[in-house]
């Protein structure tokens, strides 16, 4: 994925700044270790076992490091992922009106039901059977998450 076209002008140089001062020693390359605290320093707080994904999902050569292109392409797939999870939870608020931090099962199969997109009533089963496991339960975010998109 070339980011050229994707990004601004500042923004590569910022993520060039971000990468060159985790850099140490100059090699054009990152560690995993380095990476991890690049994450952090721009908000973001992966598990060694996000880090190794992010870096396998990224290391386009192989050898095992970060290089630049391959660092910023990792950080748009990063940043569109945090994005995900502000739309989820913006979407969440929307049944959870009453800011009680959960929703109930049967709210969910109202919206799918009459949201414009004809959905089949076994797919709405298959999408609330996980989280409502047969009766009318609370879902906090975290399950909606999972249950909206189970690969985050």
């Amino acid at each position: 994925m070339d980011f050229e076209d994707k990004l601004t002008e500042e923004q590569i140089d910022e993520y060039r700044d971000a990468f060159k001062f985790f850099d140490k020693d100059g090699n054009g390359h990152i560690t995993t270790r380095e990476l991890g605290a690049i994450m952090r320093s721009l908000g973001q707080n992966p598990t060694e076992n996000e880090l190794q994904d992010m870096v396998n999902e990224v290391d386009y050569d192989g050898n095992g490091v970060v290089d630049f292109h391959e660092f910023v392409n990792m950080m748009i797939n990063q940043n569109n992922n945090t994005l995900d999870q502000n739309e989820l939870l913006e979407a969440f608020r929307t049944f959870d009106g009453d800011d009680k931090g959960y929703i109930f099962s049967n709210e969910i199969r109202y919206v799918l039901r009459h949201m414009g997109e004809n959905i089949p009533e076994h797919d709405i089963n298959d999408i609330l059977k996980d989280a409502s496991h047969g009766r009318k339960r609370k879902i906090t975010f975290e399950e909606f998450v999972k249950m909206v998109k189970p690969e985050i």
